[in-house]
């Protein structure tokens, strides 16, 4: 182990650090990219919690649950979020995949 640390020191090993460097970078680049995508979505005032799941649900690919949404919106009640995907099955913009604690829903094209 000793020798292996010499040899570093020494400066006669060849290693390339552009491997890591660029690993590292993409890792904080998705990082911030993700945390902007959250940042601008949220937004203050009247009808907030509103946009924050309807911002949830546009950004899930595939069927979805509530617990989905809840993961994407902590700080907004399951009866908000009840509310908001009954007004949306009115609409036309999703639709009810089952009923009860277990049912999935799908946006609809």
């Amino acid at each position: 182990m000793l020798h292996g640390l010499q040899f570093q020191r020494d400066g006669k090993g060849k290693h390339d650090a552009l491997p890591w460097v660029e690993y590292a970078l993409s890792t904080i680049l998705a990082a911030y990219t993700e945390f902007e995508g959250r940042f601008t979505r949220v937004s203050s005032g009247r009808g907030s919690k509103t946009d924050i799941v309807l911002n949830a649900i546009e950004s899930h690919i595939g069927d979805f649950g509530i617990a989905d949404i809840e993961k994407a919106c902590p700080a907004v009640s399951r009866d908000m979020m009840r509310y908001i995907l009954k007004k949306l099955k009115k609409e036309g913009k999703v639709i009810s995949l089952g009923q009860g604690r277990f049912a999935k829903w799908r946006k609809v094209k």
